[in-house]
């Protein structure tokens, strides 16, 4: 799937950005990452609301295959083929999947830190503290040989 390809079949969403990744591209609205297009086909992101749809229409989720074993990403489903021909419906399910990009943002924002005991608190200070003095060790370049003057030979 080319650019010009992927901005026409997106037409009915709205305006997408398109980054280069993998065997494919990325594919962006507002900033969030919703969906796949590689070789093996278009995956949109997928979550436990909208895993149920992909399955009615047989779809599979994203895998890919390592030296030693099959990955299976169950976060991208590959969009049904008849959703190439009706670019309004595709739109829809675009917006799902950019949905469920969003809910899985929020899932990962970070949480408040728990405050750390007065304990915990001196041993990350040592360990920050060991830390920097290894680096500077490290940083240091090795002082240079001095050269020895040479041997006076005594004449006796």
């Amino acid at each position: 799937m080319d650019r010009e390809f992927l901005t026409d079949l997106f037409a009915d969403f709205g305006p997408v950005t398109l980054r280069r990744m993998f065997s494919g591209y990325g594919i962006s609205a507002d900033g969030t990452n919703f969906a796949l297009a590689l070789r093996a086909g278009l995956y949109f992101r997928a979550d436990e609301e909208t895993i149920p749809q992909f399955e009615a229409e047989g779809s599979k989720p994203f895998q890919y295959q390592t030296r030693s074993k099959t990955v299976l990403v169950n976060s991208y489903w590959q969009l049904p083929a008849r959703l190439f021909d009706d670019t309004e419906e595709l739109a829809t399910w675009a917006r799902s999947a950019l949905a469920a990009a969003q809910r899985a943002a929020l899932r990962k924002r970070p949480r408040k830190a728990k405050a750390k005991t007065p304990a915990k608190k001196a041993a990350s200070k040592k360990t920050v503290g060991k830390k920097v003095a290894v680096k500077k060790a490290a940083a240091r370049k090795p002082a240079a040989k001095k050269k020895r003057a040479p041997r006076k030979r005594s004449s006796s």
